[in-house]
């Protein structure tokens, strides 16, 4: 019995406790995102801190309608199931508690969420929508936020460095509030008591959007406790090949994109063999296939049945895709997403983390990052708001008339094979240019 015991609570420092290798957090984020579409749709990080932003805004009197209810709006859901799923993993790996930074800290917070709420406006996402995603998702604006990431997250390192010589004011006088692990522990279980509750509401609801949301809840805290339990923030994958030479975590984004890449051609490709009409199609072929029509006296009952055949061999003929293209092809290939990039890419290192990252140390309790998110949301809801009253991303998912440049999916241009065999490739010198940079340290950004 007592090896028993040794080995679960081996078990549970494994799964609870030790921090994850990054390549094995990022191959479960790609699995998890690539089950979140299959289920219904991309996650992302934007979608929830906007909704909270907007319900601030008509909570003050600035909105004048009400924005969709929180527990019912995908993006905010998929929020709230990613913040419990990095709660729940911080209170079982006695990383909660509740971290109030220093004054400086506080300010570039403000500054943080006003830049990551603008960015995100002109990218049409954070990292996760707008770049992760969206390469993810056969995009190429995810390559132009890449870009105004690299140049924003350099700029904020430049800038930090000059902070460490100059800023005296507010540097210290942060704290921590801590609590009894036992009590955390049972804090993490009522959590996940709570998201399987919540699943099994959501998912008992009359209504098919209500009801598909349990499934979002539970997939979301999935990434979320990954994301927490590994560390894993997008904006250190920039960040590190230029401040220490450490590349461990921008191999494991670009792994992870690559893998995404791969699930979303399977879910976003049209098979014919695929859908609801193909299991009709099946069901009447195979009732009728030893029926021999022209055999049948009656000739309505013949001619009825030959249109049965046809439906059905039509039903099989049909292409169907478990997910729409269009989804995280934003029009913002080009000026927009580079500009967007940089904002946000500046805004991430003020703020210490990316839009995820910022999520999921909301979930551990960084008082910061409690901070950048309202302002975060409040800003971006605005410039949202202004952009549609500015017509800036046109009439459609696909419109080709955004102001802020191109919509682009990939595959229309290259084909499913070509898109793929592009990402490898620019994924793959990713990996080796960070790599090659570790022993040479070419990138190195001095102070």
């Amino acid at each position: 019995m007592s090896t028993f015991s040794e080995k679960a609570k081996n078990l549970y420092k494994t799964l609870c406790q030790t921090e994850w290798n990054a390549t094995v957090t990022g191959v479960l984020i790609a699995l998890f995102s690539i089950l979140i579409m299959a289920w219904w749709r991309p996650w992302g990080a934007v979608g929830a801190i906007r909704n909270w932003g907007e319900w601030i805004l008509y909570g003050i009197g600035v909105f004048d309608h009400a924005p969709s209810a929180f527990l019912f709006n995908s993006g905010s859901v998929i929020g709230i199931g990613f913040v419990a799923g990095a709660f729940v993993s911080a209170c079982l790996g006695n990383d909660f508690s509740f971290k109030f930074p220093p004054p400086w800290e506080l300010v570039k917070a403000v500054i943080a969420g006003i830049l990551m709420g603008v960015g995100s406006a002109f990218a049409g996402g954070c990292n996760v929508g707008g770049m992760y995603n969206a390469i993810g998702n056969l995009a190429a604006n995810g390559f132009t936020m890449w870009i105004g990431l690299v140049i924003g997250v350099i700029l904020g390192l430049k800038y930090i460095y000059w902070e460490m010589e100059h800023i005296t004011w507010g540097i210290s006088g942060g704290k921590n509030i801590d609590m009894p692990f036992a009590l955390k522990v049972i804090l993490g279980i009522a959590a996940i008591i709570a998201l399987f509750w919540g699943a099994k509401v959501y998912s008992g609801s009359e209504d098919a959007y209500a009801a598909s949301l349990g499934g979002i809840l539970l997939i979301s805290a999935a990434l979320g406790y990954s994301m927490q339990r590994g560390r894993w923030c997008m904006v250190q994958a920039f960040r590190e090949p230029h401040m220490t030479g450490d590349c461990t975590l921008a191999k494991s984004v670009a792994l992870s994109i690559l893998i995404l890449a791969i699930g979303a051609a399977v879910l976003k490709y049209a098979v014919p063999q695929r859908g609801p009409a193909v299991a009709v199609g099946n069901t009447v072929i195979s009732a009728l296939e030893d029926v021999e029509v022209d055999e049948i006296d009656d000739e309505d009952l013949a001619d009825t049945l030959e249109d049965v055949v046809d439906a059905g061999d039509q039903a099989l003929q049909g292409a169907q895709r478990v997910l729409d293209p269009v989804n995280y092809v934003r029009g913002t290939f080009g000026w927009g997403g580079i500009l967007g990039g940089f904002l946000f890419g500046l805004g991430a290192m003020f703020a210490g983390g990316c839009g995820s990252g910022t999520l999921w140390r909301v979930g551990e309790g960084q008082m910061k990052l409690w901070l950048v998110v309202p302002v975060f949301g409040v800003t971006n809801a605005i410039m949202t708001k202004w952009f549609k009253a500015m017509h800036m991303e046109g009439t459609g998912a696909l419109h080709v008339g955004s102001k802020l440049g191109k919509h682009i999916y990939l595959p229309d241009v290259l084909g499913y094979g070509g898109t793929l065999i592009l990402i490898a490739i620019i994924m793959g010198l990713w990996y080796l240019i960070v790599d090659w940079n570790e022993d040479s340290n070419k990138f190195i950004v001095g102070m």
